[in-house]
């Protein structure tokens, strides 16, 4: 399964850790995604791994209408 959000697009940052001496070695940054049950426009529960940052947009459209 891939670490990509499937709304958002976000997935793993690559860069350096840097330490006290100044050495760098290769890290990667991954996305915050967490499984979610969603009733889609047909009335069927998917299950989707979403990012937080997407969840937290869509649970704030639903309020607003």
């Amino acid at each position: 399964m891939s670490k990509v959000c499937p709304i958002t697009g976000k997935k793993a940052q690559t860069g350096c850790n840097v330490s006290h001496s100044q050495r760098h070695t290769k890290r990667k940054w991954q996305p915050n995604l967490v499984k979610v049950t969603m009733v889609d426009e047909h009335g069927r529960k998917v299950r989707m791994r979403v990012s937080t940052k997407a969840l937290r947009t869509m649970n704030k459209d639903a309020r607003v209408k």
